[in-house]
């Protein structure tokens, strides 16, 4: 009998061979396919979003997302021949929701060493600078301030957007100064406006529109030496091949090269400051 049983055994074995062989290639086949292919195979680019107007706006009464790297996304949604959707977020989720599969790409993110651990990154759409907004009738801000020392002072609030790079980057650079930690784009400034805080950490192009809509009272510091300098662009999952990454860089390389995405960044700053009128 145990004879017998090795003998079915062995016999088994050429079979379970070419199925395991089969198992692997069909395998093979599914990881080939690249991930863009996939998505036009569901028909649907979904865009993690977190408002940081010019880059991601939404208009509070209909939802509607605008922005230069909402349009970027259109755009490369037009590419691949399906339709783009937009998945509301936080920036104190965008990261994750990525890494879990709840979106494709994550929209206007800053590159930094921290997340390109858990993600991968596009090339940057556009290079930005980490500025400080605040009211210059403000006594708690010295006059001629220029580095972000001058300001990390007791009693001084500065708001921030939770989870963004530019939480990272304040919360490294002051040890005096309190953090205020607000979850929308919209609330840091409302901080700054009801003055419950003092200063408003924010990338230089959100700041540069909140001075330009608040001319009577609001400036812009870009501090030195730099609180961060980064580049600013799509990110993707950390599973995507190079070919995959390589995609949506010759797509940015394009848009960038040829003056497509400074004409979009102008025409959000535009619907920004019209809005603000």
């Amino acid at each position: 009998m145990f004879t017998k049983l090795i003998v079915s055994a062995l016999r088994a074995l050429p079979a379970l061979a070419l199925m395991a062989g089969l198992s692997a290639t069909a395998a093979h086949a599914q990881s080939a396919e690249g991930y863009w292919q996939g998505v036009q195979n569901a028909g649907v680019l979904r865009c993690g979003a977190a408002v940081a107007p010019p880059h991601v706006i939404r208009d509070p009464a209909t939802g509607e997302y605008t922005g230069f790297f909402v349009e970027l996304c259109r755009e490369f949604a037009g590419v691949l021949g399906v339709k783009p959707q937009f998945v509301d977020t936080t920036w104190d989720n965008i990261v994750a929701g990525l890494q879990a599969g709840k979106w494709d790409m994550s929209m206007a993110l800053n590159r930094t060493p921290a997340r390109a651990m858990a993600i991968q990154f596009s090339i940057p759409a556009v290079q930005n600078q980490l500025t400080l907004a605040y009211n210059k009738d403000n006594p708690k801000i010295p006059a001629g301030a220029k580095s972000v020392a001058d300001i990390d002072q007791e009693g001084v609030t500065i708001a921030v957007m939770s989870g963004t790079a530019q939480d990272k980057a304040i919360s490294a650079a002051v040890k005096k100064a309190t953090i205020l930690r607000l979850p929308t784009n919209d609330e840091t400034r409302l901080a700054i406006i009801s003055k419950r805080a003092d200063m408003l950490v924010d990338d230089g192009d959100t700041n540069t529109l909140f001075a330009q809509s608040n001319p009577d009272w609001a400036v812009a510091l870009a501090p030195e030496p730099a609180l961060a300098k980064q580049g600013v662009a799509f990110g993707l999952p950390h599973q995507l091949s190079a070919a995959d990454v390589e995609v949506v860089n010759i797509f940015l390389q394009d848009r960038i090269a040829t003056g497509h995405v400074e004409e979009l960044v102008r025409q959000a700053v535009d619907q920004v400051l019209k809005a603000g009128n």
